[in-house]
Parts: structure tokens; C-alpha cells; sequence
């Protein structure tokens, strides 16, 4: 259990992220949880918690949120948004918190850039993997896959 000190929170910090484009259905979250048994990213990465960090912006944890490296490990892949009871749009949510920690410096502006181009990259890796699993889908598959990865590059 962490401690929160009320000076150390920003009140008004969900409202600035809900008044955003992307961030309006952040507060009709009731923190079910649904997001954060279906998120893939929870799956490898035990710290990312969907609804503990939506409970954080509505806590009005504004520094902690905005500082923290959990906001760029998001996927984008919208499956916390699929299953929410809410319609609450988690990876729109991220979106906003994103360009608020470039505006309040916490990240340098051309890591959104980069973090796009990462993740065009791995689409596009992910693509060609397929295309070539698919090619004999007919075949037992056995892949070492850091050579199977090698071979796409």
C-alpha cells in the first residue's frame, strides 16, 4: 500500500486529461478491472495495470502519472476498450497522457514520433512473419525464433 499525500496531488488533473480529445470517457470507469485482465501488456509486464492507472488520474496523481515509463508501454491495441462494461477508451486515455507528458516535459517531443515508428516497425515485422508462417500453414511449424526474426529483417 502507497501513501498519497494530498499537496502532492493535482485535483483537476482528471478533468484536464477528460476535457482532452481521447480522454472523455475516462471517468465513467468504475474500475471493474475487465481492461486490466484483458491488456496483453499486463500479461508480460506485471507493473502495467490499466485500472490502477486510470485510478491514479482520478486521484489526481498528475507528476506520478505524467513521469512514470508505465504510460509508454501501452500497445495501443485497444482490447482493454473492447471488453469495458464503460465504453472507456484506455488507449485513448493513453494517447492524451502521452502528449501531456511531452508538454510538460517529461519526455522529449520526438519520442512520440519514434514511438510511432517503433510501432510501424513491429507491425510491419509482425506482417511479414505471418505471411511467411502462412506460406506453409499446411507444414508442422517449428521456428527457432531469433533466427525466424533474423531471416524477416
Amino acid at each position: 500500500m502507497k501513501e498519497i499525500y494530498l499537496n502532492k496531488t493535482d485535483p483537476n488533473f482528471k478533468f484536464e486529461v477528460a476535457n482532452k480529445l481521447g480522454g472523455e470517457s475516462l471517468k465513467a470507469c468504475f474500475a471493474c478491472g475487465a481492461c486490466t485482465g484483458a491488456c496483453p501488456v499486463k500479461g508480460v509486464n506485471g507493473e502495467f495495470d490499466p485500472r490502477k492507472i486510470i485510478r491514479m488520474i482520478l486521484l489526481g496523481l498528475k507528476e506520478e502519472v505524467l513521469s512514470s515509463n508505465l504510460i509508454w508501454y501501452c500497445l495501443l491495441c485497444n482490447t482493454c476498450s473492447f471488453v469495458c462494461p464503460q465504453d472507456v477508451k484506455f488507449s485513448e486515455v493513453m494517447g492524451v497522457l502521452r502528449e501531456m507528458a511531452v508538454n510538460d516535459g517529461h519526455v522529449s517531443p520526438s519520442l512520440l514520433n519514434t514511438m510511432k515508428d517503433v510501432d510501424k516497425f513491429f507491425l510491419d515485422l509482425r506482417q511479414k512473419a505471418l505471411f511467411k508462417l502462412l506460406e506453409g500453414k499446411d507444414k508442422p511449424i517449428e521456428v527457432d525464433i531469433k533466427e525466424f526474426v533474423k531471416s524477416l529483417l
